[in-house]
């Protein structure tokens, strides 16, 4: 979170460059190493699973042997044989009952086997009850690894927050951040759970029911496979033009989310200055484009199913017609014609559900991503080791030194320029200047938000170079213009500052910063719970938080950026008092525009440009008549020259 410290820039929506669609696949797939043994073990169940079912047909067309045997063989008189029966057909002139015949197992006059019938369907049910439960032990084997492999990525984006820069969130949209850490890898999720299973599955299907088909017919088995080229060639064109689309969309949603994330948060904002109806069309635009590609990538993805679906039903057609004849001529069994079409449909089924499933696998890339651009983008500088950083620092009174500092946003665009400044252990140092002089800048680097192009920032005597930015910013304690309240109890948040806190020590800080007399009147005292924009406090009661807040975490160096500025005049006394105490024995910097409140500060540096234009008392300032004085005069004689 910026904590309001960024500058201030224009909303930058997602960068646009070229998409490595197999670079991300091949990513995301390399996340599935550590689960390699999982893996096999699925692949181990799904070769079971299919064995299983893929007997299923022939066992049935079997049963069908069974069947249609039984009931040629009634209407041939008993005591007649096969060849008999054969070569009075013929004599009749019904050769092609007669081929038919030839390649059935007949038994005249005997009828349908019920035994052998009722045997072979419970062979059947009991080998797609088995196949079945190797399955699920699939499904359960697969659900185990996607949740591990996203988890893992969860914990590489969590911690990937951590080490990127202040610059990244200035630059990118936070709802665009959050729809890649939530809504990108939810459906990565989905993906690898549904889709990989899928493929899994389908590809061993495909393998063992096309080595079954060559089994019982090379030719039909080669009809059959006229469909695989034909649905490579229709998965592929379709494939390639919603790929696009699907990049494009969630693009979209995180533009969107984007917007209702900034809207949501600048509420009042948008209202007071009567923009409602401007931000409902930027959201309706927003909304459009959304469903624009998304229309568009599912429409397409969409109709790879159908499209395979008709080709499967080419091919079932083909085979029946061409299957028929053989039995007809006696080369094949009517049980081995319907075992084979059973197979046709389950050799041309998983095709199917490749087909189905590209837009899932092009979704789920699309999220992978994104996600990925999220985990390479720049992090911040190597920082020194922890084992090799420089122990405890001073608790009370830190000096803080700058030498030569340069720093800048933009490459071409200089801001600070050989900046240095020296302040004592427990001085008091206010930092004025009109807008954009580099005020906000400055406290930025002293807590290492972003770092420094040349020079030194030591604090203590030690470099900054020298520390870990933990021990860095653990020294300093902050108060912001803009407050910070998170969903949980009012101590909670008190406590914030320092989590170790008891009970008592959050109610002496509370009584410092005159927040205790407020919070006694609420019906639940300080067990009051907060949403995140605390809305059922005032802004200046938020503000008293974070002073207690800064009060309880006792840091050694204090930054005060308009700390008073949401309280009313009588408060704002009692504040001013209570940072006092607050500020004693501590090293300060105090970011101030009403200048009235900073005239005990030690020193009062003015800026303007991101250099020094004036530094001293406020008694030496005035007597000088300078910048400083411009500035104090303007704030009670009317308009600024």
């Amino acid at each position: 979170m910026s904590m309001g410290l960024g500058p201030m820039r224009g909303p930058i929506g997602p960068t646009r460059k070229s998409k490595d669609v197999r670079g991300s696949t091949r990513r995301l797939l390399a996340r599935l190493a550590p689960e390699r043994p999982k893996l096999v073990l699925a692949l181990i169940l799904g070769v079971a699973s299919v064995g299983f079912v893929v007997s299923g047909p022939q066992i049935l067309g079997s049963a069908t042997n069974v069947l249609f045997d039984g009931l040629i063989s009634k209407t041939i008189p008993a005591g007649t044989t096969k060849a008999q029966a054969i070569a009075t057909l013929r004599s009749h002139g019904r050769g092609q009952l007669a081929s038919m015949i030839s390649g059935m197992r007949l038994t005249p006059g005997a009828g349908v086997d019920i035994t052998k019938m009722g045997q072979i369907l419970g062979i059947a049910a009991l080998v797609y009850v088995v196949g079945s439960a190797f399955n699920y032990l699939q499904g359960f084997t697969m659900a185990g690894v996607t949740q591990r492999v996203v988890f893992r990525m969860r914990q590489d984006v969590e911690a990937k927050m951590g080490r990127l820069p202040l610059r990244y969130f200035d630059s990118h949209p936070h709802g665009d951040v959050l729809s890649r850490v939530t809504n990108d890898i939810d459906n990565i999720t989905t993906t690898i759970q549904q889709g990989l299973s899928q493929l899994i599955t389908s590809a061993l299907t495909i393998v063992g029911v096309l080595g079954v088909m060559l089994w019982i017919s090379p030719l039909l088995a080669l009809v059959s496979l006229v469909t695989i080229p034909l649905a490579l060639v229709v998965t592929t064109v379709i494939a390639k033009r919603s790929q696009r689309h699907f990049t494009e969309q969630w693009r979209s949603t995180g533009s969107l989310n984007g917007l209702v994330e900034e809207t949501h948060t600048g509420h009042e904002l948008v209202q007071v200055f009567g923009r409602g109806r401007a931000v409902v069309d930027e959201f309706k635009s927003h909304n459009h484009s959304l469903f624009r590609a998304s229309f568009r990538a599912q429409f397409l993805s969409g109709i790879i199913q159908p499209s395979m679906q008709f080709i499967s039903n080419i091919n079932y057609v083909a085979i029946a017609v061409l299957g028929g004849y053989r039995v007809a001529s006696g080369l094949l069994s009517l049980g081995a014609v319907t075992a084979f079409i059973q197979y046709s449909r389950q050799f041309t089924m998983p095709i199917t559900q490749i087909a189905s499933q590209m837009n899932m696998l092009q979704s789920g890339v699309a999220s992978a991503e994104r996600v990925f651009e999220f985990l390479d983008a720049d992090e911040e500088s190597p920082e020194v080791t922890t084992e090799s950083a420089v122990g405890e620092l001073d608790v009370r009174g830190a000096s803080v030194r700058l030498e030569d500092v340069r720093f800048r946003y933009e490459s071409d665009e200089p801001l600070i320029e050989d900046f240095s400044l020296d302040v004592a252990p427990g001085a008091t140092v206010a930092i004025v200047g009109p807008t954009g002089a580099g005020k906000t800048t400055l406290v930025n680097l002293l807590v290492r938000f972003y770092e420094i192009e040349a020079g030194r920032i030591i604090l203590n005597g030690v470099d900054y170079r020298d520390l870990t930015r933990d021990q860095v910013r653990g020294q300093y304690g902050m108060v912001l213009q803009e407050t910070w309240m998170f969903s949980g109890s009012i101590r909670d948040n008190i406590r914030y500052g320092r989590p170790a806190a008891s009970d008592e020590e959050v109610i002496v800080a509370a009584l410092e910063a005159h927040v205790d007399s407020f919070v006694r009147t609420l019906p639940d005292g300080y067990d009051t719970v907060l949403d995140q924009d605390a809305s059922n406090l005032s802004a200046g009661q938020k503000q008293l938080l974070t002073i207690a807040r800064a009060f309880l975490a006792d840091q050694s160096i204090l930054i005060l950026d308009e700390a008073t500025s949401n309280v009313d005049t009588r408060t704002e006394v009692l504040i001013q008092e209570a940072m006092a105490k607050l500020r004693h024995g501590r090293t300060s910097f105090v970011i101030a525009h009403r200048l009235s409140t900073i005239r005990d500060a030690d020193t009062i540096i003015v800026m303007d440009h991101g250099r020094i234009v004036e530094q001293g008392a406020h008694d030496e300032l005035m007597v000088a008549q300078g910048v400083y004085f411009a500035l104090y005069n303007s704030q009670f004689s009317g308009v600024a020259t």
